[in-house]
Order: C-alpha cells, then sequence, then structure tokens
C-alpha cells in the first residue's frame, strides 16, 4: 500500500484523524505474545503509520508498558499523531481481586500526570473515561475532565463503554468527541441505543477489538495455538463450547474476502467503515505489515449483497467471564446528579 487513507472527524469539534487508527494495548501482551523488541516494534509501527495516514494512536494506563514505549517512540514525531489515552480502571495489587471503576477528580489528575510522563508530552489529544464510574455522576467525571481542557493538558474528551443515557448526560456537560466500545461483526450490541445516540449528538464511534480479538483474520484454526497466558482463554467466544461454532461464522468472511481480493481481517474492518463516516475503528498489531494490511481496509469496496451477507454473522457466548460481573464494565451508568 502506498499513499495515505482518507481522513473522518471526531466528534462536533472535529479532531481530524485517519480512518483506521491503531491500537496500542498490543504491547500490553494480553495474548501471551512474547520474545520481541517492543521498542523497536512500537518505533516500526509509528514510522509506518506515520507514513499511511494512521493518525489516531489509542493506549490507555493500565495497558502495562505501552505507554512508556509510546513515549519513547514518539520523541521527536509527537505533532504527527493524534494521541488518545484513558484512566478510571483501579487495578487492585492483590491477586484475584477485581479492578475498581474510579470516576473521582482526584485520581484523575492523579492518573493524566502519569500518563503524560510515560508519554513524555505535555498534552493528550483525546482523553478517555475508560469505565464509567457507578458511584459518581458522569456530570461530575466529565466536568472534572472539561478542566483539564481548559488547561491545555487535554484537548478533546471520550468515554468508553457509556450506555446512550450517560453518553447525553455527559454530552451537556462537554462536548465528547468520541465513544469507545466493542463493535465488530462478532459484536453488534451497540447499534440498539449507543449508535443512534451518539449520532443524534454528533459524537463519533471508536470501535475497539474491531478484529473480535483477532478471530476475524481467520489465522486461528484452533484452540490450542492459544498459550496458556492468552486472554482470550477467558472470553467465552473461544471456550470449547463456542469455539468451532463461531470459526464456522467465518466461512462468510472469507468468501466475501475472495471475492473482493482481501484479507478477511479487511473485509471485517471495511465492514465497520461501511457502516458511516463516523465511525474509527482501532485494530492492534506488534507487526508492520499488519498495521498495512489494517490500513488498506478503507480502500476495500463492498456490496450492499455483501454488507447484508456480512451482517448476519452472529457469535455464540458472551462478551466476558468474570469481567463481565463488575459493576459498569459494560454500557455504564451512573446515579443522578444532586443539586
Amino acid at each position: 500500500m502506498t499513499g495515505s487513507i482518507p481522513t473522518r472527524a471526531l466528534g462536533t469539534e472535529r479532531l481530524t484523524v485517519g480512518a483506521v487508527g491503531y491500537g496500542a494495548m498490543s504491547f500490553a501482551d494480553v495474548y501471551g505474545q512474547s520474545g520481541y523488541d517492543k521498542d523497536e516494534s512500537a518505533r516500526a509501527i509509528l514510522a509506518r503509520a506515520a507514513t499511511l495516514g494512521v493518525t489516531m494512536i489509542d493506549t490507555a494506563d493500565v495497558y502495562g508498558p505501552s505507554e512508556e514505549i509510546l513515549g519513547r517512540a514518539l520523541d521527536g514525531h509527537r505533532e504527527d499523531f493524534v494521541v488518545a489515552t484513558k484512566f478510571g480502571i483501579r487495578m487492585s495489587a492483590e491477586p484475584n481481586v477485581p479492578p475498581k471503576i474510579d470516576g473521582t477528580r482526584a485520581y484523575m489528575r492523579q492518573q493524566l500526570d502519569q500518563s503524560l510522563r510515560r508519554l513524555g508530552t505535555d498534552y493528550v489529544d483525546l482523553y478517555y473515561a475508560h469505565r464509567i464510574d457507578p458511584d459518581t455522576p458522569i456530570e461530575d467525571t466529565v466536568g472534572w475532565m472539561a478542566e483539564l481542557v481548559a488547561e491545555g493538558k487535554v484537548r478533546h474528551l471520550g468515554l468508553s463503554e457509556a450506555a446512550a443515557d450517560t453518553l447525553r448526560r455527559a454530552n451537556s456537560v462537554h462536548p465528547i468527541a468520541a465513544v469507545q466500545t466493542e463493535w465488530s461483526l462478532w459484536q453488534r450490541g451497540i447499534e440498539d441505543e449507543v449508535l443512534p445516540t451518539a449520532r443524534e449528538l454528533g459524537i463519533a464511534v471508536v470501535p475497539w477489538s474491531p478484529l473480535g480479538h483477532g478471530a476475524l483474520t481467520a489465522t486461528m484454526p484452533s484452540r490450542d495455538e492459544m498459550t496458556e497466558t492468552d486472554s482470550r482463554r477467558l472470553v467465552p467466544y473461544f471456550s470449547e463450547e463456542h469455539f468451532d461454532a463461531n470459526q464456522a461464522t467465518l466461512a462468510i468472511v472469507r468468501r466475501i474476502a475472495a471475492e473482493v481480493e482481501a484479507e478477511p481481517g479487511q473485509v471485517a474492518l471495511a465492514w465497520l467503515l461501511h457502516q458511516g463516516d463516523d465511525v474509527v475503528p482501532i485494530p492492534g498489531t506488534r507487526r508492520e505489515r499488519y498495521l498495512e494490511q489494517n490500513a488498506a481496509a478503507a480502500f476495500v469496496a463492498l456490496s450492499p449483497d455483501q454488507l447484508a451477507d456480512l451482517a448476519t454473522i452472529r457469535v455464540h457466548g458472551a462478551r466476558y467471564e468474570g469481567m463481565g460481573a463488575i459493576p459498569n464494565w459494560n454500557d455504564g451508568v451512573t446515579p443522578p446528579r444532586v443539586a
């Protein structure tokens, strides 16, 4: 692939980014990766991303060493990218203790200062509440986030895994540029309420895991390929009960990929991009060639019949096991604000 991908705008304040972004959770090794130089990989990824027009780089304070690795790779190239990061998931130091969602002012400021230091920058282009604090009115959390915009430490605000009403209440306090949530051919829950509300309010959608945790690339034929540290073993889609049935759904993706002379993962991303020009998926990878494939999905054209066939795909199993029991892990809501 040569040349830059098209751009899209996030939110009513029109934050311009490449149509396909980059999700840097890859450097947290959530899929059990090992044996590679993370700094070398990040430098190569960002250098190639800049030439492709993949300008939005998405990370979070809980993605292991991701922010520090990106900070070193961004040195001297900060202005080439739109950097997004997140706060709000307070991890426990104790084993088997679930994380706590924290949207308070003190925690937000503490985490932003640490993120800025790790990223080697004095501002973040897009700052998300990673999950929605069930104990704090969203108006308060977004009001505190808006203070960071006024101070110049943050340029735009976003929410991750927020319910439709939460989006509406948040946007009444300060413009929300984007809502981040899982959305793919394997996960369509956003389409019922969150997507229509986001579009009514002019909020863009940033799908995470747009490739179904890598499954929609159609490169993993068996569960045996997952290492013992691969987080997908905790996702019901990949359980022994559901794995084979879900793999069978990929036949449609493979067929259409052959029809349009593309890779299956490109078809999955193109399907998302065809849902509207307010959609910017953020697939992750550690390899330049997959980054190039993901970016090239912006040029894959799908016919109405192909889009309809892809829309018939249904995944077997729930989104999470364990984490889904944490209050507000999905579609977060908050108590009303008391005057």
